[in-house]
């Protein structure tokens, strides 16, 4: 029998934001470099790692089903769960069958050590590596800060990732160095509110000044911004054509009083504002956005609000959810909650505009030629994504994982646009 300690499979699943897939892909690099051996969760790891999302009680549904399914699939595992569920209701999740740790926001960071120490479990061997890529997207989420100090009513993220703070710009460079250099062609930089980083004095437009100066990267995009950090000065930054043309403005209401109620930092007129400047800087941009329908008190007339101030916008893309209370936030405690019923009704109504918003935008680009970042295959086909956050299909027989290609756009395509072909 040999003495050689195993090889120790582990998976990694994540919920929620990007901020959490950034900390995912680190703690995933963290742990390939320890020689631990990167698995799907579908195949039976030693060890299964969730890192959780509690904004809505959706999430909170589906990362307890995901631990109840990893203790099924191997009852043997050591189950992990960490992230903002694990921060808010840390001996809920203790209490699920199978579940060995539960580790908060601020442990994340030293789950390798934590898991080591666990006794549980043999030293992984050293010559048990992977390629950086390897299991994850083509395009790598940075974190460049985290925590929030806006308290809107509904949101629950202040009081689980905690005050606002920036990583160094030094650290997020040379972590952007090292991302390029392992493959990357894509960069995505993420955080609970990144339009508030400030370090030593360097805000956000200094921090993409010094990227853009001191790495090679070749995309460059932003997570999500809010309208009132929209300046002509940061905006004057896309004319260099590695930032993506792609804003992600939260919205949550087309409505200036379900706003106030929210206690959102900005009105209709500042949206529309930023919209503009950004529109006439980079036209082609795409600009998404996220709404909550079911807000307690919105009535039928604030809905409509901001269903038409969605359709009048013309958004890439919009992301619709259903007002879900969050028991230690003010929004929970307020009077006239919206029922189930005229919830669904109404995001059922505000998804059917998401539909046609997505398919309006990408049908302005159809014959026009763009570059594409290949993503993934999955069942016979290709998908990536052009700068301005178009998904393109298309069909080959080829490896074109982590390909930058220009294609003409032919047709619009399920979620996407399917192209015409490549081109060189």
């Amino acid at each position: 029998m040999s003495n050689q300690p195993k090889s120790i499979r582990v998976a990694l699943d994540t919920l929620g934001c990007k901020l959490n897939q950034a900390e995912t892909e680190l703690l995933a690099k963290q742990l390939a470099e320890a020689g631990y051996h990167l698995v799907s969760p579908t195949d039976g790891a030693d060890v299964y790692i969730l890192n959780t999302c509690t904004v809505t009680h959706i999430a909170d549904r589906k990362a307890r089903h995901l631990l109840r399914l990893a203790h099924r699939r191997n009852p043997n595992a050591l189950v992990m769960a960490t992230g903002c569920y694990a921060q808010r209701a840390p001996q809920e999740l203790s209490q699920i069958e199978g579940v060995s740790f539960v580790l908060s926001n601020d442990e994340k960071p030293h789950l390798l050590r934590l898991l080591e120490e666990s006794g549980r479990l043999a030293n992984p061997t050293q010559d048990s590596t992977i390629s950086p890529n390897s299991g994850f997207r083509t395009r790598s989420f940075i974190k460049v800060q985290d925590g929030c100090d806006s308290f809107c009513a509904y949101c629950i993220v202040p009081l689980v990732r905690g005050r606002e703070k920036s990583l160094p710009v030094d650290q997020i460079v040379a972590e952007v160095r090292h991302r390029t250099g392992d493959g990357y062609k894509e960069v995505v930089l993420t955080g609970t509110e990144i339009g508030s980083y400030n370090y030593n004095g360097v805000n956000l437009k200094g921090l993409l000044e010094h990227i853009l100066a001191e790495s090679d990267v070749t995309r460059l995009r932003l997570s999500s911004l809010q309208p009132q950090e929209i300046s002509h000065e940061l905006v004057k930054l896309w004319h260099d054509s590695r930032l993506c043309r792609h804003f992600h403005l939260s919205l949550q209401s087309g409505s200036d009083e379900v706003l106030s109620r929210m206690k959102r930092r900005y009105s209709i007129s500042d949206y529309q504002q930023a919209v503009s400047i950004i529109r006439a800087l980079v036209p082609e941009a795409a600009i998404t956005t996220d709404i909550i329908v079911g807000f307690p008190g919105e009535t039928s007339t604030e809905f409509e609000e901001s269903f038409n101030f969605c359709r009048q916008t013309g958004f890439a893309r919009i992301h619709v959810f259903p007002y879900s209370p969050r028991q230690e936030t003010q929004a929970a405690r307020m009077p006239n909650q919206i029922g189930a019923k005229v919830k669904k009704q109404r995001s059922e109504q505000m998804l059917v505009l998401a539909k046609e918003s997505a398919q309006n935008f990408s049908q302005q680009f159809l014959g026009k030629t763009l570059t594409v970042l290949r993503e993934k295959q999955s069942n016979g086909l290709w998908s990536g994504h052009t700068d301005n956050y178009i998904k393109v299909y298309t069909r080959s027989n080829e490896d074109l994982t982590n390909k930058l290609l220009p294609v003409k756009l032919l047709e619009v395509y399920k979620d996407g646009v399917w192209e015409e072909e490549s081109i060189g």
